[in-house]
């Protein structure tokens, strides 16, 4: 089987400084990008792939379902702060056969977990 990684994650939304704040909290570090006419949308570094947030059009709903994970030094820490950066908590941190893992939602309502590093 070939090696497969992932290289970039796109999140889209109507309101990119709450998204960009939750996400930047966790400890990302988000540039401001625009390719050509593009849009302006925001871009960091994780491990060897990129993490975008772009701006969602008017008339397109944002993608709640997506459910993303990341590694974090102290995801309690981060439950602390969560409802201040426009998430909410769901469980708190725990034991689980994967590791200790808290479980989030953004500003958009994506389920983030957030597993002790």
């Amino acid at each position: 089987m070939a090696d497969v990684s992932l290289r970039l994650l796109v999140l889209k939304t109507h309101d990119i400084a709450s998204v960009v704040e939750f996400y930047q909290s966790l400890g990302l570090t988000f540039a401001e990008e625009r390719h050509g006419q593009g849009p302006l949308h925001y871009s960091a570094p994780l491990g060897d792939g990129v993490f975008e947030i772009y701006p969602l059009s008017d008339n397109q709903t944002v993608d709640a379902n997506t459910r993303l994970g990341f590694a974090i030094a102290d995801p309690d820490a981060f439950v602390e702060l969560a409802d201040s950066v426009g998430g909410c908590v769901v469980k708190a941190g725990r034991d689980t056969p994967w590791g200790y893992v808290a479980l989030v939602t953004d500003p958009d309502g994506r389920t983030v977990e957030l597993y002790r590093a």
